[in-house]
């Protein structure tokens, strides 16, 4: 009988995950029941969400149990199904887990058309990461042309999307990254008008140096720091979109708030946290959109694929901490 691989949690992590944090189970493939179907899973999106959905605190969404497989969306194809909307042999996304079989009933599920990019892009710029750049940055740091637009994390899978959009939309790109090779990809790759690489020091003065009239919209993955320093280079109306703070996720002394806040009440200036599940709905213009980007060649996708199965997940998820991929990191099972 065919084993379904897959990673519970274990344990709550305290700073990053630890082995001993995971439990590694094999149990047999189970059949779908009516109005279910069986997908194998083919590629996992790995994020830095995940970190905090193995938090025990009220989030978004609830925290994933001691016990359970662990959350994460997939790409993979129906093998079986007892549902009337999926037939053996469609290709699908959703959150399927950590694990190399999944029964669903559908809930949260689409197809993959596959006719507009491999299935690997669907976890990333046709997927959550790029509709979080393009609600983020559009709904809530409403560019207009000529204005500066700063991003962090910018070479991951959200901030490369988020920047390459600002472009199209006539602004000033600049990025913060970490490290000489993933600035160079920031304008060579993506478009972006300048980088700054944070590990190289004194972050504030190379954004005076990148943004000397100020930062217009500042797309913000990263939170700490980062954000005290850009929140003191804040325009006059300026736009703070809140994406994510994963240099927060692992910290074990206390996530750290800007000091200088105050800087959005001198500054006339927003500060906006958002959730990209509450776009549902609009996701097909997202789609849309992205995908003729894609096409005319006006925005790169890059994804980080780990040919590792299962068994690499542990290993791989740290990788995306320590900042080892550029684009979007995929495993595949």
């Amino acid at each position: 009988m065919t084993a379904n691989a897959q990673y519970r949690l274990a344990a709550r992590p305290v700073g990053l995950p630890k082995p001993t944090d995971w439990q590694y189970t094999e149990e047999p493939v189970a059949e779908p029941g009516d109005g279910q179907f069986l997908v194998q899973n083919q590629y996992l999106s790995l994020d830095p969400a995940m970190r905090g959905w193995m938090n025990a605190g009220k989030s978004y969404l609830p925290p994933v149990g001691i016990g359970e497989v662990m959350r994460a969306m997939a790409v993979g194809t129906v093998v079986s199904s007892k549902h009337h909307g999926f037939a053996e042999g469609d290709v699908v996304q959703g959150v399927f887990g950590v694990q190399k079989y999944a029964i669903s009933d559908g809930t949260g599920v689409s197809t993959v058309d596959t006719s507009l990019a491999p299935a690997p892009v669907h976890l990333g710029t046709l997927g959550s990461s790029g509709f979080t750049a393009y609600f983020g940055l559009l709904d809530i740091g409403k560019p207009e042309p000529g204005q500066t637009v700063v991003v962090s994390a910018a070479a991951g899978a959200v901030g490369s999307i988020a920047g390459q959009i600002a472009k199209i939309k006539g602004c000033r790109a600049i990025g913060i990254a970490g490290g000489p090779e993933k600035c160079e990809l920031l304008v060579s790759q993506f478009g972006f008008d300048a980088a700054i690489d944070y590990k190289a020091g004194d972050l504030r003065g190379q954004l005076k140096q990148h943004a000397p009239d100020g930062v217009d919209v500042f797309f913000d993955n990263v939170g700490g720091e980062i954000l005290e320093a850009v929140l003191a280079r804040l325009a006059r109306g300026a736009r703070v979109i809140i994406s994510g703070a994963v240099s927060q996720y692992n910290t074990e002394t206390g996530a750290r708030g800007p000091a200088n806040y105050m800087q959005l009440l001198v500054r006339r200036a927003s500060m906006t946290g958002f959730v990209v599940f509450d776009y549902a709905a609009r996701y097909p213009e997202a789609t849309a959109d992205l995908a003729a980007w894609l096409r005319d060649g006006r925005i790169t996708s890059r994804e980080t694929i780990v040919d590792g199965g299962i068994t690499a997940f542990p290993e791989t998820l740290l990788g995306l901490f320590a900042g080892k991929n550029t684009g979007k990191l995929i495993l595949a099972v």
